[in-house]
Parts: structure tokens; C-alpha cells; sequence
């Protein structure tokens, strides 16, 4: 039985395993990952809400209910019985303070659970606090959130990436067992790249975004952050499925994806014999971190030894990602943002004038920098005049990103490359260069566009700062990526490597 010390080190899996067994009780769980945040957050700003007390009267309430199940010999339904959860702040928590990182959000409190959240307390995790996100999840470094930088538990002196930059280092630090971050243009897996955890985007349309405050409704995504792939596979697996709150939401089968990788791994001595691994010529460019390059190829030679083939593949439209992307999803935020006018919720300007003058206030002091250059930007290619210019024009080369990636998976199974150009920046490296803030996500951005499943998982390090590689998949086809993920984990020990704190 792992020490007191120790347990914060546990996955959900193994957590789960040892509540059920009875060898640890969950309060002793949740009081140990709230001793870790209580040593090391004060450094490192994971979390912007610490649930405490509701934590700790729920693991007492669920260590009855798992007496009771041992009892009976009933633990159908509650594969997370007792395990602590640490949610991004842009996803709704009734009654818990929810901001998205922002000012204008301050203070506000849910109603409601989103969908995502219902499922996981269904079946039996407990909430411990919410992580700090950049602003409305717009950024790639957590450093735009209106409550303050977070920073990387490998080197407090860089960025954990962005925007679930709070997730991914609380996952880093041994803060939380297991985490859930939002990813919009690479926000799950650019922070789990940076920070040598487990970052896991679903297709779109896998997984329910009711209640998740919007940035770009066509892009959003919820998605697990984890210490190893079982755990993605598992948290996948519960928030996955339809919803009628969500009409975005897929009607179909939700595979059991921690099965399909139990099998995977018991299969032969070359778990991934038959698998096509492709290589896309696009995702190897100039600006790319030597280190990084090196890195992902050696990691390409070692899926190559498990026994994938490897085939080099092209996404021609892959240079066009960036800009249509920066034009699409302001364009969205611009529309979603606009409901925060100082009415309805969140606080008000206290100034003279009419409802406009208020509005502008409200506004004008509740938006960060980021958030309002972001809705600057979509405004202005939504306006008469430039729709058809710009936005119109950035939807139809959206489709020919998506043809790439469908014309792609007809030649392989999966695709790899790295997560991130360049492992972490320092803090503060690129907060006056938005465009180069922007190519942080170069990687990341195409597959969102596309709707296609993707991950990174740890790859290796660069001068002791992580580097991660980014797996993607055909649309609903996330049990494929997950099966090569899982074997390169269980051959490597990469995940296994912690950072110093103290």
C-alpha cells in the first residue's frame, strides 16, 4: 500500500483499485492530494479554487458507499468511486465559482453541472478544485488568465503551456489524480506536451460541451488530462457518448477504449504488427526545436521496433492552419462573447450613463489584453464587407483541411508527430509577440479544424524540459490512437519521470 506521501502519485486506475479493495479509504486520498497543493501550489498557481471542505465531506460520504459495496459485492456503475477530480475553470460546477479565468466572470456560481461533470460524479469522482485556464481558454501559455501566471513544475520559471496550463501542471505536480481540460485549437495537448503528461482531444461531436463556457462552438472539446494512457482511456470512456442537452453530439456506440487497450497489450511481443503509422512531411518545418525534431524521430523509430510501418504521408493544406484558424475562432468568440454585458451575471461597472456606457465599462474592464484582441479579430472579419473575404473564404479551406486528413487515413491508421515546436518558453518569452505566441499551436490547430481525434504523451526531454508526441486518428476512431499511445507508453518510461519540487 503506497504512504500517505505517496498516494497523490496515484493514478485514477490504481486509486480506484485500492478504494474498492479497501486498502486506502478516500478521505485519506483526498486529504493527501490536498496536503500536496496546500506544499506546492503556493509556487506553482494549479488551481484558482480549492474545494476543501466539500471535498473532504464528499470522500467521507463515498468511503460509506464503498464499505456498503464491499459488502454487498456491488461496484457496478462507480469505476471512480472516491477518486479526487480537478476540473478546468471554464467548465460549469453548480455551486462551485466558475470564471474562465476572467474578471468579467468573477465571483460567478453555476447552477448546474455541465454534462461532462454529471457523468464523472455518476460515476463516483469527487470534485477538488478547479484549474486555472488563460483567459475564456483563449492563450498558449496560462499566462493571460485574470487571476494570475501559472507555472511549470519542471522549471517554475517557464510556462506549462495552454490554455488547461493549470490541469496539465496540476496533473505534473502530483496536485490531482486526474484532471479535464478543454481544447479548442490545441489547449489539451500543447500543456501536456510542455509538462510530460497525457492529453487527450476527442473527435468532435464525442463529447458533450454543454456547460462548458464557449470560445469557438465549432471547435470546442473536452478532453481528459492524465499521468498515463489508461487513465485517458478511462475518463474517455465515461464523458464520451450523446447528449440531448448537446445536438452536436454523436449518437452512436461509446467504445470501452480501457478494454480495447488491455487487449492491445496482450496480443504479442510486437503489439503494433500490421499498424500504418504515417509521418506527415508538413509537421518536420523550420523553427521546429532541434531537440524536438530529434525527439519525435526517435520516437517514430521506436513504433517502427514494436512493429508499425511507417509511411511518410502529406497534408498539403497544413501552412493554411494557423491563419484559418485565427480567423474562424475569434470569429466565433466574437458571437459567444458578447452575451457578457454586465446584465445578466458577472459584475457591473458602476458608471454614469446609459445601458451602452455600462456595457462598454463592464467590458472594457472585466476583458483581459488577449480576449479582447481575439474579439477584435473575429469582429472584423464577420463585418460587412469582409465576411466573404475572410471568413467565408477561411471555412472553404477548413474543408480542404479535413480532405487532407480523410485523404491521409486512407493510406494509415494513425498519424504522428510532435505536440509542440519547442518545448517550454520562459515566462514572459512571448507575451509581446502574439504571432509568435500563436505558432506555439502550429501542431494542434490543423486537427481541430478537422474534427479528428488527437493526444500527445510523453516523448522524452530536452535539457530536462519535456517533449511530447502528438498521436491523431480518423474521426471516432480514438481506440486506433489510444492502442499505439498505450504501447509506446508501456515500452518507455518517459511518463514515469517526475519533477523536482521543493
Amino acid at each position: 500500500m503506497p504512504t500517505v506521501t505517496k498516494l497523490p502519485e496515484l493514478t485514477a486506475l490504481r486509486a480506484a483499485e485500492l478504494l474498492r479493495a479497501g486498502e486506502i479509504s478516500s478521505v485519506e486520498l483526498t486529504r493527501a492530494v490536498l496536503e500536496r497543493i496546500d506544499a506546492h501550489d503556493n509556487k506553482i498557481h494549479a488551481y484558482l479554487h480549492v474545494t476543501t471542505e466539500r471535498a473532504l465531506e464528499n470522500a467521507a460520504r463515498a468511503d460509506e458507499q464503498l464499505r456498503d459495496a464491499r459488502r454487498t459485492g456491488d461496484h457496478a456503475g462507480s469505476p471512480l468511486r472516491g477518486v479526487p477530480m480537478s476540473i478546468k475553470d471554464v467548465i460549469s460546477t453548480r455551486n462551485v465559482v466558475t470564471t474562465a479565468g476572467s474578471r468579467i466572470l468573477e465571483n460567478f456560481l453555476p447552477v448546474y453541472n455541465a454534462t461532462v461533470i454529471e457523468k464523472l460524479q455518476n460515476a463516483g469522482a469527487l470534485l477538488i478544485g478547479k484549474t486555472n485556464p488563460d483567459e475564456f481558454a483563449m492563450g498558449s501559455s496560462t499566462e493571460n488568465s485574470g487571476y494570475g501566471v501559472t507555472r511549470n513544475p519542471w522549471d517554475l520559471e517557464r510556462v506549462p503551456g495552454g490554455s488547461s496550463g493549470g490541469s496539465a501542471a496540476a496533473m505534473a505536480a502530483d496536485e490531482g489524480i486526474f484532471a479535464l481540460g478543454t481544447d479548442t485549437g490545441g489547449s489539451v495537448r500543447q500543456p501536456a506536451s510542455l509538462t510530460s503528461t497525457v492529453g487527450l482531444r476527442p473527435s468532435y461531436g464525442r463529447v458533450s460541451r454543454w456547460g462548458v463556457i464557449a470560445f469557438a462552438s465549432s471547435l470546442d472539446q473536452v478532453g481528459p488530462m492524465t499521468k498515463d494512457v489508461r487513465d485517458a482511456a478511462l475518463i474517455l470512456s465515461i464523458i464520451a457518448g450523446h447528449d440531448a442537452h448537446d445536438s452536436t453530439t454523436v449518437n452512436a456506440p461509446v467504445p470501452n477504449y480501457l478494454n480495447a487497450l488491455e487487449l492491445a497489450g496482450t496480443i504479442h511481443e510486437s503489439p503494433l504488427r500490421g499498424v500504418r503509422v504515417g509521418v506527415p512531411r508538413e509537421y518536420f518545418v523550420e523553427g521546429m526545436a532541434r531537440a524536438v525534431e530529434t525527439t519525435i524521430r526517435a520516437a517514430i523509430s521506436h513504433l517502427e521496433s514494436l512493429g508499425a510501418e511507417i509511411h511518410e504521408v502529406s497534408l498539403p493544406h497544413t501552412a493554411y492552419a494557423l491563419p484559418t484558424y485565427y480567423i474562424l475562432a475569434p470569429a466565433e468568440a466574437s458571437a459567444n462573447l458578447a452575451r457578457y454585458d454586465g446584465v445578466k451575471y458577472g459584475p457591473r461597472a458602476d458608471v454614469p450613463g446609459d445601458v451602452w456606457d455600462v456595457m462598454r465599462a463592464t467590458r472594457g474592464q472585466g476583458f483581459g489584453p488577449e480576449v479582447k484582441r481575439r474579439i477584435m479579430l473575429g469582429t472584423y472579419a464577420l463585418s460587412t464587407g469582409y465576411y466573404d473575404a475572410y471568413y467565408l473564404k477561411a471555412q472553404k479551406v477548413r474543408t480542404l483541411i479535413k480532405r487532407d486528413f480523410d485523404q491521409a487515413f486512407d493510406q494509415v491508421d494513425v498519424l504522428v508527430s510532435a505536440a509542440s515546436p519547442t518545448p517550454a518558453f520562459r515566462i514572459g518569452e512571448k507575451s509581446d509577440d502574439p504571432l509568435q505566441m500563436y505558432l506555439a499551436d502550429v501542431f494542434t490547430l490543423a486537427q481541430a479544424l478537422a474534427g479528428i481525434p488527437a493526444m500527445s504523451i510523453p516523448a522524452g526531454f530536452s535539457d530536462g524540459l519535456p517533449i511530447g508526441l502528438q498521436l491523431m486518428a480518423r474521426a471516432f476512431e480514438e481506440e486506433k490512437m489510444l492502442r499505439v499511445a498505450y504501447a509506446y507508453e508501456q515500452t518507455t518510461d518517459w511518463h514515469k519521470r517526475k519533477p523536482k519540487l521543493v
